[in-house]
């Protein structure tokens, strides 16, 4: 029967129709109706509008979008990252996550028998939100007026530990809502058995574990693979109160939740009363210590690493587990890191035997680097107080005599030759009003020597001399062009290592002395990659400079191999290192810092030790007596150099004049002198006369009535003159 309109309603009605015409008629112009009822026009639409806003918003989960079909088929569990070496070796965790990640097939059908019994009993019967456990959990919740029960599922809890854990929405209808269409999303496209795998690797069971390996570990000191019943019952007990219920803090809660959790398995028919009664009444052991991964045993270097990171690519994780590729060699940084931490507690140790009391250890740095490339091969800071300062890369201390290879090859770009002669004698030199006199190690002096050899004893009055000679304007160009940094001086003192640098600009300087005059950027880091292979981020080798002639870095490695060889490096020798090294030992006043920069064809590596707040180590420390061995045990113990470079290592550049020195004057070698020496020399620089110093003896009277058979040694019949007299009266006697 149609609904009848009362003749009261229906008058008035056609009144205001007959008003409303008549205002028109009268020329009111409808939009100033219009304007009168805006305001309820604009919320109408503003409501229809957020209708479907909100639906589109919910769809896709919010302004931050839902993660697409292929990323929630990919998504695995964070375990903090990679870092690897280059030869993709893992190193350690960009982030300590106490997780490991395990297939749902190495983690035992109880343990995931009882995490179902516990957790969601329909879970292979639902599509993620389980209808029966919402209307039971709303009507206890009605019973008791308040949320005493929720209706999670396994794949909502998977959504909210996964995709939601960093969203910021807090406990919220609309976070909530987003959860159910990432529910719908993950059931679409993972099955069952995945998202089961998923969520027993993403759950938090307390201490700062998450997942059911780590938790195992933790708990049992033991692999999740191998626990019993009752075990893997009470890693199911814990994700209703991971803190109130774990047996390590709460022995005895712990106990009669994982009894309940077995009831509920009893229950779900998972176990038979028989099982179920023996798996309770088992005792539970707890292991004596915590798992966690081994942080205190990585490489010293990954701290440097992290701190790159989270300069170039500070969100890296929120890509996933993400896959740093860095330059390090595995072997390499395990050596370096043993012999810093060793010769370390060898300078504290020294510094004891000096009669000072020492508060804090001796702290050490070392840097290795590729001389071709600049890739660092291993990098130690200090020991692990005071983390965060890296001394390798921050710490600026005065590197004393090893700074004056830049000094010796701003005299080969001058002109000079490693057979130039140079005074070994006290020195004074103007410094403003001032006179400084400079001395030799235990105030020893030679004489007039080659640069050669200079460099090889480390003659401090030399090294003053030259710097003088060629100007100290002229050093710090050469220092610079290699790769030094770091503010230089122009005062004299400057010469002698009188400026403060950096443990990697340092060795990063001498790689072009090995490499042919090429200067190298150092790199740590190569690549990140996303778990799915995509480069978030590169660093490719950068292009090397030419900075010095490369006859003129022949000369410079041809000097610092008489250092190692015959000079205060031969600490390297002695230690049992062979083949082609070059290097240089450093000591600065007081005995502070101690130093020792070696390179060979492949590797260019430089150790420091001394103290934060520096002091003397001892009288007599040295860089060749503390610096230099643990240079040898990094070398030994770290590094392997290739078959082809075991021998000579270094061939003279083409262009270069060779000459067959005497090692005291100089000049060409003759028949009589005693040390001969193979060097290079370029063009039109190599010595052209005969030395004069060591000629044929000359006895001062004839060597007569000699004992039949008896003769005299060669190296006796080369003597110098004078000596004949004394063999002839040897001789006759």
């Amino acid at each position: 029967m149609p609904l009848s309109i009362p003749a009261v309603v229906r008058q008035r009605f056609i009144e205001r129709v007959s008003r409303l015409r008549q205002r028109v008629r009268a020329d009111e112009p409808a939009r100033v109706w219009l304007r009168r009822q805006w305001r309820y026009l604009a919320a109408l639409g503003a409501l229809c509008a957020g209708v479907v806003v909100f639906d589109a918003w919910l769809d896709t989960c919010g302004f931050e979008g839902c993660p697409t079909r292929s990323e929630v088929r990919g998504f695995r569990p964070g375990e903090g990252g990679r870092i690897v070496d280059r030869n993709d070796r893992f190193l350690g965790r960009i982030a300590l996550v106490r997780r490991v990640n395990v297939p749902l097939a190495d983690i035992p059908l109880h343990v995931r028998r009882a995490f179902l019994a516990t957790e969601d009993r329909r879970f292979y019967q639902h599509n993620g939100l389980d209808w029966r456990g919402v209307a039971r959990a709303a009507t206890r919740n009605l019973r008791y007026l308040g949320v005493r029960e929720g209706f999670s599922t396994i794949t909502m809890q998977v959504a909210r530990n996964s995709f939601l854990v960093n969203k910021r929405y807090g406990r919220t209808l609309r976070r909530k809502l987003i959860e159910l269409r990432l529910t719908r999303l993950i059931e679409s496209e993972l099955t069952k058995d995945q998202i089961l795998e998923l969520y027993l690797n993403l759950i938090y069971l307390g201490n700062g574990v998450n997942g059911v390996e780590a938790a195992s570990r933790d708990l049992f000191g033991k692999s999740v693979k191998d626990i019993s019943v009752s075990e893997g019952a009470m890693l199911a007990a814990l994700p209703k109160g991971p803190s109130a219920y774990t047996p390590r803090d709460h022995f005895d809660r712990g106990l009669k939740r994982r009894n309940l959790v077995i009831s509920l398995m009893e229950e779900a028919g998972y176990l038979s009363p028989g099982d179920a009664s023996q798996s309770a009444s088992e005792p539970l052991q707890i292991a004596d210590d915590e798992w966690r991964p081994d942080a205190a045993n990585e490489p010293l270097a990954l701290d440097a690493v992290r701190a790159l990171i989270d300069s170039i690519r500070p969100d890296a994780l929120r890509e996933g587990d993400v896959t740093v590729y860095t330059t390090l060699d595995l072997g390499a940084q395990r050596a370096a890191d043993r012999a810093v931490l060793r010769q370390a507690t060898a300078v504290t140790r020294e510094t004891q035997y000096a009669g000072s009391r020492v508060r804090e250890p001796a702290q050490g740095a070392l840097v290795a680097l590729d001389p071709r490339t600049g890739d660092i091969r291993a990098l130690v800071g200090g020991r692990r107080s005071k983390r965060g300062f890296n001394r390798a890369l921050n710490a600026r201390r005065q590197p004393g005599s090893a700074f004056k290879p830049f000094v010796y090859a701003a005299a080969m770009h001058a002109g000079m030759t490693p057979a130039t002669l140079v005074d070994d004698e006290p020195v004074e030199v103007a410094q403003g009003r001032n006179i400084w006199r400079p001395s030799n190690y235990d105030d020893n002096y030679i004489g007039t020597i080659t640069l050669s050899k200079a460099l090889q004893v480390s003659s401090n009055a030399a090294a003053v001399r030259v710097s003088q000679t060629v100007g100290i304007p002229n050093v710090i160009l050469a220092a610079r062009r290699n790769g030094i940094t770091s503010p230089l001086t122009t005062y004299p003192a400057m010469a002698l290592g009188a400026v403060e640098v950096t443990p990697l600009e340092l060795v990063a300087a001498y790689a072009p002395f090995g490499n042919g005059g090429l200067r190298v950027h150092p790199r740590l880091v190569r690549r990140i990659e996303a778990a799915n292979g995509s480069v978030l981020w590169s660093a490719e080798i950068a292009t090397a400079d030419t900075v010095m002639d490369a006859r003129e870095a022949y000369q410079i490695t041809s000097m610092l191999r008489g250092v190692v060889d015959f000079g205060t490096g031969k600490t390297i020798r002695d230690a049992g290192v062979t083949g082609p090294v070059a290097g240089k030992t450093g000591t600065t006043n007081n005995a502070e810092d101690v130093w020792f920069v070696g390179y060979t064809p492949t590797l260019v590596a430089g150790v420091w030790f001394g103290y934060d707040t520096p002091r003397s180590i001892a009288p007599h420390a040295s860089g060749g007596h503390l610096a230099a061995p643990a240079w040898a045990d990094f070398y030994l113990n770290g590094w392997r150099e290739p078959p082809a470079m075991t021998a000579d290592g270094w061939a003279p550049p083409p262009g270069m004049t060779m000459r067959v020195i005497d090692a005291e004057t100089g000049m060409l070698a003759g028949e009589w002198c005693p040390t001969k020496k193979h060097e290079y020399f370029k063009p039109g620089t190599e010595p052209t006369e005969i030395c004069t110093v060591h000629t044929e003896p000359v006895p001062d009277e004839p060597i007569q009535d000699l004992p039949r058979g008896v003769r005299i040694p060669d190296p006796i019949r080369r003597g110098m003159g004078g000596i004949g007299g004394i063999l002839k009266r040897i001789f006759r006697f």
